[in-house]
């Protein structure tokens, strides 16, 4: 791998890059959990109405758990020791 001095301002800003990525990684995780949380749970609280015909109660239900799902797991990354 090329030296330091040899790779000059490309290799600062590539360095700077992967250390801002390596920092944003937990932050980014959570907000995937987040998103990933509501639209998979309300999915499936969705699917339960269809099926169930108990409209809009699963629906309701599964939003609820996805949003407290994944500002749980936010708050567990804002708040490590």
């Amino acid at each position: 791998m090329p030296s330091r001095k040899t790779l000059g301002s490309l290799g600062r800003t590539l360095e700077a890059l992967q250390s801002n990525v390596q920092q944003a990684g937990p932050a980014a995780t959570a907000s995937y959990t987040l998103t990933g949380g509501i639209i998979l749970l309300g999915g499936l609280g969705y699917l339960i109405d269809y099926w169930c015909d108990w409209a809009p109660w699963g629906l309701l239900t599964g939003l609820f758990l996805g949003v407290t799902v994944g500002f749980y797991q936010l708050i567990k990354t804002v708040w490590r020791p």
